[in-house]
């Protein structure tokens, strides 16, 4: 599986996880497998942690309602804005702790009882920092991309999910535009 973290924030390396979405749509949220890949290269999780079909669906609807969230035509809908508020508050991070570690005091934080339904807390509360900031989201310019990315760019330009995929090819494909009839001219009336 050809995972991608391009959006810039994790909430949207989640609402990627569905490509062509101009088209058919591609899942890439397979399974049980899959998620829990997708949570320990996110950085969500230490590992893999076992994942079951229902979070799944419910990585799946926290998916969809991000992006109907954070890309609204109108004004998002208020299940949507609820599921992400109930995503966000479903698991509280464990505070952290004082340890004393020869002679030393250290912070530690424990590990979430529940390690999927923090995954789902740390993305829902990435969604409501991403949704009330100045931050813009995008949608990659690419005819056969559709990924979502924040931009960051210093003049808010960005067209691309990524220079070194979706802006390469376009600028390759202008390139070949501008010096293709040349080059058949040149081959047609030789020298």
């Amino acid at each position: 599986m050809e995972w991608v973290f391009d959006g810039g924030r994790p909430c949207l390396d989640l609402v990627n996880t569905m490509r062509s979405r101009h088209e058919s749509g591609v899942e890439l949220l397979t399974g049980p497998d899959a998620l829990a890949e997708w949570f320990s290269l996110a950085g969500l999780t230490t590992g893999p942690v076992p994942v079951t079909a229902g979070n799944v669906l419910a990585a799946k609807a926290l998916r969809e309602a991000i992006d109907r969230v954070l890309l609204p035509p109108e004004e998002p809908s208020s299940m949507d804005v609820e599921l992400v508020n109930n995503a966000a508050a479903s698991a509280p991070a464990p505070p952290p702790r004082l340890a004393l570690a020869g002679g030393a005091l250290r912070r530690e934080v424990p590990a979430p009882k529940d390690p999927v339904a923090a995954a789902f807390a740390a993305l829902a509360a990435d969604a409501i920092d991403l949704a009330t900031s100045d931050a813009e989201v995008r949608v990659c310019a690419a005819d056969d991309c559709g990924l979502r990315f924040c931009d960051a760019s210093p003049r808010r330009n960005r067209q691309w999910c990524s220079m070194s995929r979706c802006g390469n090819r376009a600028k390759a494909r202008a390139h070949y535009a501008r010096t293709a009839p040349q080059a058949r001219r040149d081959v047609d009336n030789p020298a």
